[in-house]
């Protein structure tokens, strides 16, 4: 599995001075990582460059600079980049306001389960959500999931020769489905061995 290596990450002064620069190259290339759901939900899928940018973020606004610490900060986040087989995001849910927000959150539990991806040609594969710690409750399901959908080789071989690629959810309270702009496609492609 990739891993963000300790000594590969750039020091608190040496980020400070390069952060303008590095934040302006990590949202360019989320853009193309980022996937609308519907109106409401939108997927953020996740990469070594942009778990180095978060590892990074809370370095500096932590301000960890021991060892330990920061190998504390890669054990969290090293396992979010994806391995070559499967994609992770981060599932975001989105209601402006708060009202509407705890209403529908509470209409939307499971829905990180009933997140799915899909290449031309194979099933669905159905997101395997929140690993790391339920985000979900008796009332209301949590508007943050991270989510990992697990790819055959059938179909990382499919994609990498041009397969399209769809992308929903299908929950009961909530269906939407969507096919990504090309150089999304290409670019989650490009995570696949």
């Amino acid at each position: 599995m990739p891993q963000i290596a300790p000594d590969s990450l750039l020091s608190l002064e040496a980020y400070a001075r390069e952060r303008n620069a590095y934040r302006s190259r990590v949202i360019a290339h989320k853009k193309l990582r980022t996937v609308h759901v519907g109106e409401h939900v939108t997927l953020i899928f996740e990469d070594e460059q942009t778990i180095r940018y978060q590892v990074q973020e809370m370095l500096r606004i932590e301000r960890i600079f021991e060892a330990e610490g920061i190998r504390g900060e890669l054990e969290a986040y090293n396992p979010l980049i994806p391995d070559g087989r499967n994609w992770k995001a981060t599932m975001l849910i989105e209601y402006p306001e708060p009202e509407e927000r705890r209403r529908r959150l509470a209409e939307l539990k499971g829905i990180e389960d009933r997140s799915w991806v899909q290449v031309e040609g194979c099933e669905k594969v159905f997101a395997i959500a929140d690993e790391d710690l339920d985000r979900e409750n008796e009332e209301k399901t949590s508007a943050v999931h991270f989510v990992r959908f697990e790819l055959g080789e059938g179909m990382c071989g499919a994609l990498k020769r041009g397969a399209s690629l769809s992308i929903g959810i299908d929950h009961p309270n909530y269906r939407a489905s969507v096919l990504p702009a090309p150089e999304v496609r290409q670019s989650l492609a490009s995570d696949l061995a």
